[in-house]
């Protein structure tokens, strides 16, 4: 019998959100993605805090000080992670740059052709690995070289405002994830009256207009809708080109006998009405000013940084237990 996960599948890519890699084999999606947040939920389970250890003695033959141990156990439990993830699914897996290098353009470089190595060292070539970088303008920059002149593909994270998709778009990154629910969020704090359910829900607004204005002017860019707060957001998205999803609405999804239906496409896209084309590229000052006059998208996107670098810090400190 046919359930809305098998009829969404059917014409938009599904991405499993988790660090619980003995979860996602339930789903069968195509990709999965994983943040800071999600794998230190993950290494506060017994059954995955076994991968520390063998990090940690990894990171010992790599670094002299205690903070170079720290960081090499990170990159690697990272890195297992990813790696025991593409054990069970076909495609891809995302892996993200610690978030306290969102506004250093070389470091973010530095960290995401270290984490590509060490991905190659256990035998995964780089086409199976999108490294995460926020979406901020040195982000966007970093993501741009690293595609151009080291062929890794990146998955530009934390994105909120139509600023930082059209400058992502420019960049030629493989891909962007616009975070529906944040973007829900804000606005039932700031207009809390308002009428958010079904296509009324700015977070869906949002990614439509992305993936209308990247359809109608060309951009390859693959637009994966992120963050949702309910299975209500996926329904009105569905057709996107990916969709990355928590393991409790994928279950949703895939217990309700309902079949979806598509709401986007390439030929609606083409037939709504005309987005004026912008542009960004090379122009840091307007990319600035646009984010700045957008307050959804510039209070999201540094909360959610400051968010990510938390709990970043909070795993080095699990990882610095066990030495």
């Amino acid at each position: 019998m046919s359930n809305a996960l098998a009829s969404l599948k059917q014409f938009t890519t599904v991405v499993s959100d988790s660090g619980d890699f003995e979860s996602i084999a339930v789903y069968k999606p195509q990709d999965a993605t994983t943040n800071p947040s999600l794998i230190l939920a993950a290494v506060k389970e017994e059954k995955y805090a076994r991968m520390v250890a063998p990090a940690v003695e990894y990171a010992k033959a790599q670094g002299h000080s205690r903070q170079e141990i720290v960081e090499h156990a990170v990159d690697r439990l990272l890195v297992s992670f990813g790696e025991e993830i593409l054990k069970i699914i076909p495609g891809r897996v995302s892996t993200e740059v610690d978030a306290r290098l969102s506004f250093d353009t070389r470091a973010t470089i530095d960290k995401a052709i270290k984490l590509i190595e060490l991905y190659e060292s256990v035998g995964i070539s780089r086409e199976r690995v999108l490294i995460k970088i926020a979406s901020t303008w040195e982000g966007i920059q970093a993501a741009r070289e690293l595609e151009s002149k080291h062929g890794i593909h990146c998955n530009l994270t934390l994105l909120f405002s139509f600023c930082q998709a059209v400058a992502c778009a420019e960049a030629n990154v493989t891909l962007i994830s616009p975070f529906v629910g944040r973007i829900l969020d804000w606005f039932k704090k700031h207009q809390p009256d308002a009428d958010y359910t079904g296509a009324n829900d700015p977070g869906v607004k949002s990614v439509q207009h992305i993936y209308n204005y990247y359809k109608q002017h060309g951009y390859n860019t693959i637009v994966m809708g992120a963050s949702f707060r309910n299975a209500s957001e996926i329904t009105e998205l569905a057709g996107v080109d990916y969709l990355t999803i928590a393991p409790k609405l994928l279950d949703e999804l895939k217990n309700s006998p309902t079949a979806l239906e598509r709401k986007l496409s390439k030929e609606q896209a083409l037939a709504a009405p005309p987005i004026e084309k912008c542009s960004f590229i090379d122009d840091e000052p307007a990319f600035r000013w646009a984010q700045l006059e957008d307050a959804m998208g510039f209070e999201k996107l540094h909360e959610g940084i400051r968010k990510f670098a938390d709990d970043a810090v909070t795993l080095r400190d699990i990882i610095g237990q066990h030495l």
